[in-house]
């Protein structure tokens, strides 16, 4: 689904690329989601007792061995996650954002997370502080190419009733609105030093809370690619593109009331900096 579709989006890079949001036109979007059956809640503990004592068997008899291969072949793919490099976080800003990430592949990570957290927050929403965030992403020359479509993007009617906001961006009276990124991971697609690639996977949480929404609060799952370049002392954005997924399978959990949902999404203040 894209700004472009019958459905609502939000700006994305260059060319077409949009930020998708769920699908407020399908009569499931917000309904109750379809669940396949499930076993009872004591034989789930049973099940995940039994994975544990497994995997911990398994951990002791390979760290017991006389130092033999460990049954995990050399050149297969691993995993990058986040830790501790001696490579300290930034402490420059750029407006809203952090800035100054390293001139190097975790720095073009870290630059990708972050710069996804603040493209997916509400603060898109508002005029002044959407223009300081295209600035701060975006290299000067797609920011001024972006500006105007991300304007109109923003101020359509149409688009903000879809969403469940009023014509000037704001969520109605006594209703909370919730837009908010939180990325899972990022890897590396390409480098070549002053160019990059890179892949953000994130959970999407979007809708009002309040007693009584339409558009509740509800949990989406995407991958942004982002391709960076090296300009003025930082990494840019130059475009990105979006994909549904890896989506979980979802747990036999009730949903939180939507005064729950509004009071933590207040009490538990977004991430600053991703990675």
């Amino acid at each position: 689904m894209s700004l472009g579709d019958e459905h609502g989006g939000r700006g994305g890079g260059t060319g077409q690329t949009r930020t998708r949001l769920p699908d407020t036109g399908s009569p499931d979007a917000y309904g109750t989601p379809r669940r396949t059956p499930r076993a009872s809640r004591s034989l789930i503990t049973v099940v995940g007792v039994v994975v544990l004592l497994i995997a911990a068997i398994a951990f002791a008899n390979r760290g017991s061995g006389g130092g033999g291969d460990d049954g995990t072949d050399a050149a297969a793919p691993r995993t990058n996650p986040t830790a501790p490099t001696g490579v300290p976080p930034v402490t420059g800003k750029n407006g809203p954002l952090p800035a100054g990430f390293a001139h190097d592949e975790q720095g073009a990570q870290s630059a990708a997370a972050n710069y996804a957290v603040v493209l997916g927050s509400d603060a898109m929403f508002s005029k002044d502080s959407r223009q300081a965030i295209v600035d701060a992403v975006y290299t000067p020359e797609v920011a001024k190419a972006r500006t105007d479509d991300m304007d109109k993007i923003y101020s359509d009617e149409a688009f903000l009733s879809r969403v469940g906001l009023q014509a000037d961006g704001t969520p109605p009276d006594g209703m909370t609105f919730i837009s908010r990124f939180n990325p899972m991971g990022s890897k590396i697609d390409k480098f070549t030093g002053d160019t990059a690639q890179v892949s953000v996977w994130y959970s999407s949480l979007f809708g009002l809370a309040g007693e009584g929404s339409k558009t509740p609060v509800t949990e989406s799952w995407y991958t942004n690619t982002f391709d960076l370049v090296w300009a003025h002392g930082d990494w840019k954005v130059t475009n990105f593109t979006q994909k549904d997924g890896p989506v979980p399978v979802g747990r036999d959990q009730a949903a939180s009331s939507a005064e729950d949902m509004a009071d933590a999404v207040e009490q538990f203040g977004g991430f600053t900096y991703a990675r």
